[in-house]
């Protein structure tokens, strides 16, 4: 039994016809005469759709039940038992209901899968796993529903449904995907034209990259090599030298001239590591390239031109962009260049521009050896290897009995030319083979005592002596050279890479970064020094460390950033080779003050900006909300003065009724107004003590019809930590907002629980409840759910009820209530000592 096929339509956002599209696909296979059903399918109430799945066989959902509310779920054994050959499965992301076979439906489809069902279905572009940040940065809402990329990417056929943002939200306008009550929320929040048109590229891009794998992987199957120019992809070819940024430059200007255009830069290496790129200027141009939206890659080979071409076409390339050379001219009579053999061999489906620059036939120059810093000892050592190390061994031979022979008096004399350049680098070995090649004639090679040579072929053992001797210095030395610089590039390397991860991290601490720079370089202190003009004294924005440098001036070494700031750094002389790594350290030290006050700035507007919004709210609210009760109270002491009219006593009652009402709505809106000011000024003191949640939970609901709540808190609860009077305001104002919205016939639930070493109140409502989107913004000031209507508040009650939580060191959110409503959730300390058993002849809840 082999395995199902799974087709997925793709979609930018809800309504663009995902659903219908797959419930046409299935009407078309069972009119071919395929074994189709459907495993689940949600119309959501929209009568297009659900026209679609007349005709459909139906596999029964399988009901749950979960926190008293029944849920439907696919039935996967039904699924599994019927054994159609297809299945249509929607809302790929979907997160089934605790209870179920499996937590994700995605999993639900791998079984139909590997049972050899195929399967259809749907997904929209927000609930790929990778994209949650980015569509989060774009709606404003994370999606808590999502799907692992690769699940999608395995997907035998991926279809997208695509739809213009225009007429997605028209169709919207028209009631054709949510109802009537909710299109206006949905068209000014989530579906702007903004949003979708946003979601729509994701959508085209992802679908893009699956089409260029499939392409890449039918290549690869086929063994094609030729290009098929489906999209224009420009190869660079750097070699590292100063050109590459004028290349790099042209090369985009190409790929701006066709739509989808893309930029690849190739710098190829030679194996064996000997090159004369200048890692600076490379990555210089590996930060444009990325800068300007391609792609830089680094590539292993021999053969320059090969290497590039075989690139080229790997990546499907339709274009290769290479410099003049800047060989000499004279230099070609050992061959041509790169440019002229890659535009040879590149074939008719390759287009090879060459570019001319400002370094056209100047010549390559030899790479700047970088001295490695043996040290005084070692260097010593190895002139006294060197020099008096072949005299050493030329007395120990000549006054030895046996003869070894010129062959092997040549090995030992070679052997101490290889120590001399191991300790000391390549002099004191020069010095080692030309003291070890007078020493040979002298003592060892006839005549002995002179300089002359009788036999021609010791001349030649002496040269050659003298000539391996001198390779195999040169080769040591560079090894040890380049070990010693592979060691210090290995450690530049982590402290850029140190400075790369905070940036991405977003760390903005500057102390922590001085005093990495103290650490990395093994300084006494490290300040960042600044002044507002070249005229102006230095101050200290900065320091770790004792005694910091006032001024660049007093510092061992002083980098400077721009014409204001400078690293000054005290302890030592840095070598000039750490100086680069220093800049880096600098230029993000500069960084991160410039976000440091960035972020304060902010933070000062934000206050500002939330300042000004209170008080344009609290305008509002004194123009109307605080009016409203005062003209009742007008009114009613009116009529009362009014010598027109004789009030009964009924009458009088029902006007003084309504004063005293008035009057106690206007003290409740005052007493929000001034709890509000209090928290916002920071003046609100918490009182906090041990507490019973049964002493002050039913006192707050004095202000709602009786009736209108009822109250569950068990007596084996926790104390806790909080202060009484401002616990009472808060789970006040809780009871009452959720009095106000839910139906007359169904009253609020208050109850609590223990939940280690906290303890949960839940205020739990059947009113219309909140969207996702929307339940933060109900705890700022002044903000009315929906149509609430005016006159019902200011809007201040929950923000002064989780300002009153929050200051006790507790938690106030909102959740959905199973079945319909909102749940206020609030959780406080327990206090020490655990339960408190209920007292003998008491129940254990305490139920209203």
């Amino acid at each position: 039994m082999g395995r199902g096929k799974l087709r997925i339509y793709l979609g930018a956002a809800p309504g663009v016809g995902k659903t219908y599209a797959m419930l046409a696909e299935a009407h078309r296979r069972v009119e071919r005469g395929t074994d189709c059903v459907v495993g689940f399918v949600e119309h959501h109430g929209r009568p297009r759709t659900e026209v679609l799945l007349h005709g459909l066989e139906e596999v029964p959902r399988r009901t749950l039940e979960h926190r008293g509310a029944t849920f439907t779920e696919m039935d996967v054994d039904a699924v599994l038992a019927r054994r159609p050959a297809v299945a249509l499965v929607d809302e790929l992301a979907h997160t089934n209901v605790p209870g179920s076979r499996n937590p994700k439906r995605w999993q639900d489809v791998a079984e139909l899968l590997a049972a050899g069902i195929d399967v259809v279905s749907t997904v929209n572009i927000q609930h790929l796993e990778s994209l949650g940040d980015v569509v989060e940065a774009i709606t404003g809402v994370r999606q808590r529903e999502t799907v692992p990329d690769e699940v999608v990417r395995r997907a035998d056929q991926i279809e997208l449904v695509d739809m213009d943002p225009k007429a997605l939200r028209r169709r919207m306008a028209h009631g054709n995907v949510y109802t009537s009550d909710k299109v206006d929320a949905a068209l000014s929040n989530y579906f702007r034209p903004g949003n979708l048109t946003a979601l729509r590229e994701l959508a085209l891009l992802w679908t893009a990259d699956r089409v260029d794998e499939y392409l890449r992987q039918y290549r690869g199957e086929h063994d094609i090599r030729s290009t098929w120019q489906a999209r224009e992809r420009i190869v660079v070819g750097l070699t590292g030298g100063p050109e590459g940024r004028t290349l790099i430059r042209r090369a985009t200007r190409l790929a701006e001239k066709g739509a989808g255009g893309e930029v690849l830069a190739v710098y190829i290496a030679r194996s064996d590591g000997l090159t004369a790129a200048s890692p600076k200027e490379l990555a210089v141009q590996r930060t444009l390239v990325e800068d300007l939206g391609g792609t830089f890659h680094h590539v292993i080979g021999d053969d320059v031109p090969s290497a590039l071409l075989e690139f080229a076409r790997g990546v499907n390339a339709t274009q290769i962009v290479l410099g003049s050379s800047r060989r000499p001219t004279w230099q070609y009579v050992f061959g041509p260049g790169v440019g002229q053999t890659v535009a040879r061999d590149s074939g008719p489906d390759l287009d090879v521009h060459i570019v001319t620059h400002g370094e056209v036939a100047k010549g390559r120059g030899l790479p700047v050896a970088r001295g490695a810093r043996l040290g005084r000892a070692r260097i010593l050592g190895g002139w006294i290897v060197g020099v008096a190390g072949p005299v050493a061994l030329a007395l120990l031979l000549t006054h030895m009995d046996a003869d070894l022979g010129l062959a092997n008096d040549m090995l030992l004399f070679l052997a101490l030319t290889v120590a001399a350049a191991l300790l000391g680098g390549f002099l004191p070995a020069l010095a080692s083979a030309a003291a070890g090649s007078l020493l040979l004639n002298w003592f060892f090679t006839p005549p002995v005592h002179r300089l002359t040579i009788a036999d021609p072929l010791n001349i030649v053992a002496i040269a050659v002596f003298f000539g391996v001797a001198m390779s195999v210095a040169s080769v040591v030395d560079l090894a040890a050279r380049r070990t010693h610089q592979a060691a210090r590039l290995r450690a530049e390397s982590e402290a850029l890479s140190y400075l790369a991860g905070s940036v991405l991290r977003g760390e903005t601490s500057l102390d922590a970064l001085l005093e990495r720079v103290r650490e990395t370089f093994s300084m006494e202190s490290v300040a960042l020094l600044e002044r507002t003009d070249g005229a102006a004294p230095w101050t200290r924005a900065a320091s770790v460390g004792p005694h910091p440098a006032a001024r660049p001036e007093d510092a061992d070494v002083d980098m400077p950033v721009g014409d204001h700031l400078a690293l000054a750094l005290t302890g030592r002389v840095l070598p000039a080779e750490d100086r680069r790594v220093l800049g880096a350290f600098a230029a993000q030290a500069a960084v991160v003050l410039d976000r440091q006050r960035l972020v304060g700035e902010a933070e000062e507007a934000r206050k500002l900006a939330e300042g000004n919004k209170i008080r344009t709210s609290l305008l509002a609210a004194v123009s109307h909300d605080l009016r409203t009760p005062l003209a009742s109270i007008k009114a009613s002491v009116s009529s009362l003065r009014s010598d027109d009219v004789e009030w009964s006593e009924r009458d009088r009652a029902e006007l003084l009724e309504g004063i005293e009402a008035g009057a106690d709505r206007l003290d409740h809106l005052v007493g929000n107004l001034l709890d509000m000011s209090r928290l916002r000024t920071g003046t609100v003191t918490p009182l906090i003590h041990a507490v019973d949640l049964d002493e002050v939970v039913p006192m707050a609901l004095g202000g709602v019809p009786d009736g209108s709540a009822e109250l569950d808190i068990p007596e084996t609860l926790p104390m806790v930590e909080v202060d009484k009077g401002l616990l009472e305001r808060a789970v006040a104002n809780i009871v009452e907002n959720a009095v106000k919205y839910s139906p007359e016939d169904v009253p609020v639930h208050v109850a609590a629980s223990a939940l280690g070493d906290r303890v949960e109140l839940r205020v739990v409502d059947r009113g219309p409840g909140v969207p996702d989107e929307a339940k933060d913004g109900i705890f700022e000031p002044f903000q009315r759910l929906g149509d609430a209507p005016r006159g019902s508040g200011v809007g201040l009650g929950l923000a002064v009820a989780r300002g009153f939580v929050e200051a006790m060191g507790g938690t106030l959110g909102a959740e959905d209530t199973p079945g319909g409503g909102l749940t206020m959730v609030l959780t406080l300390r327990a206090a020490a000592g655990g339960p408190q058993a209920p007292p003998a002849g008491l129940p254990a809840h305490a139920v209203t």
